[in-house]
């Protein structure tokens, strides 16, 4: 069992914000930005993606726990961990 997932968040051209989980942030970001059949289909045909967010999130099931939190708040929350304005611990 692997300890290294990250929780990471790619921002649409239009602004929009996208949150996953990965072993792999850069292989990850490639897949989204090279868009079918590996990218999640929610960012195709979003581009240009900027990656604006990866933080280390220890095993699969924490990390899909921080990826799931975070989907639930609102906008501007996600924009103060992208800014650096709050951290998962306090977050949560």
């Amino acid at each position: 069992m692997s300890n290294d997932w990250f929780v990471y968040m790619v921002r649409t051209a239009r602004g929009a914000l996208y949150t996953g989980i990965t072993t792999d942030v850069p292989r990850r970001f490639s897949e989204h930005q090279a868009g079918a059949p590996k990218g999640a289909r929610s960012l195709r045909g979003k581009g240009p993606l900027e990656l604006v967010l990866s933080l280390p999130a220890g095993d699969r099931s924490r990390a899909s726990k921080l990826e799931w939190h975070i989907k639930q708040w609102p906008r501007q929350q996600k924009e103060a961990l992208v800014q650096g304005k709050v951290s998962l611990p306090d977050a949560l």
